[in-house]
């Protein structure tokens, strides 16, 4: 039926560009260690935008199965937006080379029976109550979910490009109640079918963190040397990309106008890398087709690339870096793949002293500015091998102070979602 749209489209004196896709996936929801939701969804559609003399129109159909007669109708209305829009229009990429990338689809996953995949579900909150037995302050919560997708590309400029891709995602929540509250929770995700085991694991250390934070007290105020852990960090690192999408430097949402400038501590370096083997946030092209590729962001401290895709590129007089995201439904816009801070020569493991876990409230911040107020979810000071737990203070300062301030950089990469990161000390202040 592409085919069909594409002879369609030809017969047009338009720009254009098809994109479509279809998936399904299946996702279980356990509260309080009983399986108590499961669902089963399908989806599927395209995207079509039509550029017309510097002007762009867009809309969608969901399904791929339609008659001639709705796809005539589908273009006739996608042109007639182009001609009354005010989105200006710069053009399609390319036929470019796509990336070769290793581990995006598991046809395990593309496979799993329903069944088996509410099997493992159903095993995983039985898990949750022998892994509670005796313990009776806890109540442990979680889901499951597995995905395929199918996705392609097409333009006028020759781009037909087509692929697929899998996921799966597993999240712990527990919580131990008595005289205080303590909670913990983790997530993880991945492209490939993953063992009970590695379920098991995020159980263990959801408890972990509930242990911690029923222990936990409010900390003093304290300023000097932090150890922020990848969470913790992560946190901070998504304030300061803001200033890094091309549509936020060109419209002035940005600190940032130009590049060659020191931003951080010359032990910072970050990369955002898309033809990550295995990676949740690889892909071998973007939403425009173009190729998906790794992008010097940071390197020793110094600002060396942005976030672009082709409109903002163009507009930047830069080429795109393939960080166009989207679906059927929606305009491709500017997002990340995955996030690398890359490894230093530092050994942080020993470290002894004030420990950052996790935070949140970072949409609460000033990307431009760079001034943030974070609530510690968990924290802790290491002394003479002891650990003691606190939370609910406030981490504040200036996000680029704190990039600045960087002393060190871990040796570990440890990864969360498409955030991989080592552990990093900096200066930091806690209220």
């Amino acid at each position: 039926m592409i085919e069909r749209l594409i002879r369609i489209m030809e017969r047009e004196n338009v720009e254009w560009e098809i994109y479509w896709e279809r998936g399904r996936g299946g996702s279980f929801k356990i509260e309080n260690e009983k399986l108590e939701r499961s669902q089963r969804k399908f989806h599927s559609g395209i995207g079509l935008r039509v550029g017309y003399k510097g002007r762009l129109g867009f809309s969608y159909i969901t399904g791929i199965g339609h008659d001639i007669e709705t796809l005539e109708n589908f273009v006739k209305r996608t042109i007639k937006l182009a001609r009354v829009s005010e989105v200006p229009f710069r053009g399609f990429p390319s036929e470019k080379k796509p990336a070769k990338i290793r581990g995006l689809y598991d046809k395990r996953i593309d496979e799993i029976p329903f069944e088996d995949a509410h099997a493992m579900a159903q095993n995983f909150a039985e898990r949750m109550i022998e892994l509670k037995a005796g313990r009776e302050e806890y109540t442990l919560s979680g889901s499951l979910a597995f995905g395929v997708n199918f996705y392609g590309i097409a333009n006028s400029n020759g781009i037909f490009l087509e692929d697929k891709s899998t996921g799966m995602s597993v999240s712990t929540y527990a919580v131990k109640k008595g005289t205080r509250t303590g909670s913990g929770s983790y997530y993880q995700s991945y492209r490939s079918l993953q063992s009970f085991e590695e379920l098991e694991r995020a159980i263990k250390l959801a408890i972990e963190d509930a242990d911690m934070s029923w222990d936990a007290e409010r900390f003093r105020p304290y300023e000097g040397e932090l150890l922020l852990e990848p969470p913790a960090f992560r946190a901070i690192m998504g304030i300061f990309l803001e200033n890094l999408f091309g549509d936020n430097v060109h419209y002035g949402r940005s600190r940032f106008v130009e590049l060659g400038k020191r931003v951080a501590s010359e032990k910072l370096t970050i990369t955002d890398d898309a033809t990550i083997d295995n990676g949740i946030g690889s892909y071998p092209f973007d939403g425009e087709g173009n190729p998906g590729r790794k992008t010097v962001l940071v390197e020793e401290g110094f600002l060396r690339g942005f976030l672009l895709d082709e409109t903002y590129g163009w507009l930047l007089g830069m080429e795109s870096t393939g960080n166009a995201v989207r679906d059927f439904r929606t305009v491709p816009h500017i997002g990340t793949s995955n996030v690398v801070v890359e490894p230093g020569k530092e050994s942080l493991e020993d470290f002894e002293g004030i420990v950052i876990k996790k935070v949140f409230g970072e949409h609460t911040a000033n990307p431009i500015s760079g001034d943030f107020s974070l609530t510690v979810e968990l924290g802790y000071v290491v002394r003479g091998g002891k650990v003691e737990p606190f939370k609910d203070n406030m981490l504040v300062g200036n996000v680029f102070e704190l990039l600045d301030s960087i002393r060190a950089v871990g040796k570990e990469l440890i990864r969360r979602g498409s955030f991989y990161s080592p552990r990093v000390l900096a200066i930091g202040k806690i209220i």
